[in-house]
Formats: C-alpha cells, structure tokens, sequence
C-alpha cells in the first residue's frame, strides 16, 4: 500500500474582500503581452493559479484572452514566463520578509503586506493570530475610534484597521475550517484504506454527509504520489476508489 500523504497545506483563503493596503503594495502597474510583430493582446489577468491577481473583466472577456493564447504561441510563451517571473518574485518577497516579534509589529508586517500576499500571511502567522493579537489590535482601534483630537491620519490609521480586523476574521475563519475538513478527510480516507468493506464504509461516510472535496483532493495527492513512487497497483486500487467516491461526492 502507498505511503499516505497527509501533510496540511496552506490553503487560498478568499478573505481580502475589503482588504487595503498601504499605497507602496500597489505602486507595482498592470503588466500585458507584446508579442513580435503586433501590439499588446491584453491584460495578464488570468493566469490558471492566480499569480497574476484576479481578473477585472467579464467571462467573455477572460475566453477571448485564453483563445488568443491558444492559438498565438509566442503569447503564450511570453505569459508563462510572466507567470514564472511573478511566481519567483513573490517567493523572494517572503523570503525576504522577517517575522515580527510582537503583536504591533505583526500589525504593522500585515498593514505593508500587499493586497495579493494577505491570504499567505494569515495562513503562515496562523498561530500568531492568537487573542494577545486580537487583544493589541482592537486595543488600537478602541483608541482611535474615542480620539477627541481626530486628524486625517487617525482617520486613515482606522480605516486601514478596521480592514485589517475583517481580513483577519475571515480568513482565520476559512483557515481553521479548512484545516478541520483536511484533518477529518485524513481519518476518513485511513477508514476508507483500511476497511475490509469499503462499500459499507464509503455509504457510512455518505450518512455523515463527509464524502467531500478535501477528501478527493487528498486522494488525489496519494494518486500522484503512488504514481511518483512508481507503486503502480497502489495507484490503481486507489484510481478505482477515486471512482467509487465521486459518485457519492457533495460539494
């Protein structure tokens, strides 16, 4: 049987709804494709995982710029690169960065954070969003909401936390939730492993209403690694499982 691959991945929180960061994150402008011979076909808007921010246009829009990568292969080879060159960035970026000591200085590491990045650092300082945190932030905002001097920069210093407090409480949020689905889908998934009747297993698991996405992305992830390991009959049990699974899946 394949080793499973139960490690907790840090998961894409959409919780910078609202989120602004300070005015340097986003002195960096938009970037688009030249290619050889013509002009800029467009914003690099879509890319599959996101790197590049989210997309600002309709659907259409977003079809027309993935059938002209299709069929303009110096565009798509230019994205790419994009993508890779954005990718590398960003991980230089958090290398660089130094984890803060203490709750204001966390606060002030989150507030210089770019818009993109914020889902990243709360799920990396996860542990350090704990109630001394919370406790420092909405001791701030307690203040500044009570000034009886307020100025523009009080008045911007609030906004700015008041953000950062709402960013904070729904991605933790997402987090923590994400990370109990993974750690059930593990023990689900070693019940499934181990049992003498799957069939039984699996429609137990159906009542508990815990035949989920986490779940087939965690077996997934022991698929490719069954694969990597070259143990082709492990792979295969689990392929066959995977397909059993998707009939019973809920979203």
């Amino acid at each position: 049987m394949a080793t499973l691959n139960f490690g907790l991945a840090t998961t894409n929180l959409n919780a910078t709804s609202g989120f602004r960061t300070r005015t340097k994150s986003w002195s960096r402008g938009k970037s688009t494709i030249v290619c050889i011979g013509g002009g800029p076909i467009g914003p690099l808007d879509w890319d599959p995982e996101g790197v590049l921010g989210r997309p600002n246009t309709g659907h259409l829009a977003r079809l027309e710029f993935k059938r002209r990568l299709e069929k303009d292969s110096d565009a798509r080879e230019a994205f790419e690169r994009q993508v890779r060159e954005e990718k590398e960035r960003r991980r230089a970026l958090r290398d660089s960065r130094d984890v803060p000591d203490t709750p204001q200085d966390l606060i002030e590491y989150l507030l210089d954070t770019e818009a993109q990045e914020i889902e990243f650092e709360i799920a990396r300082m996860r542990p350090r969003l704990n109630d001394e945190f919370i406790l420092a932030l909405k001791s701030e905002l307690g203040q500044l909401r009570f000034a009886v001097n307020k100025t523009q920069l009080t008045e911007d210093r609030l906004t700015e936390l008041e953000a950062l407090e709402k960013a904070i409480q729904e991605g933790t949020d997402a987090y923590d939730k994400m990370q109990a689905q993974l750690i059930k889908a593990k023990e689900n998934l070693t019940k499934i492993l181990t049992s003498k009747d799957v069939k039984a297993t699996l429609l137990e698991l159906v009542e508990r209403n815990e035949i989920n996405r986490s779940l087939l992305t965690l077996l997934d992830e022991n698929i490719s690694s069954a694969h990597g390991a070259n143990q082709k009959q492990a792979a295969e049990y689990m392929e066959k499982l995977r397909g059993a699974v998707l009939k019973y899946i809920t979203v």
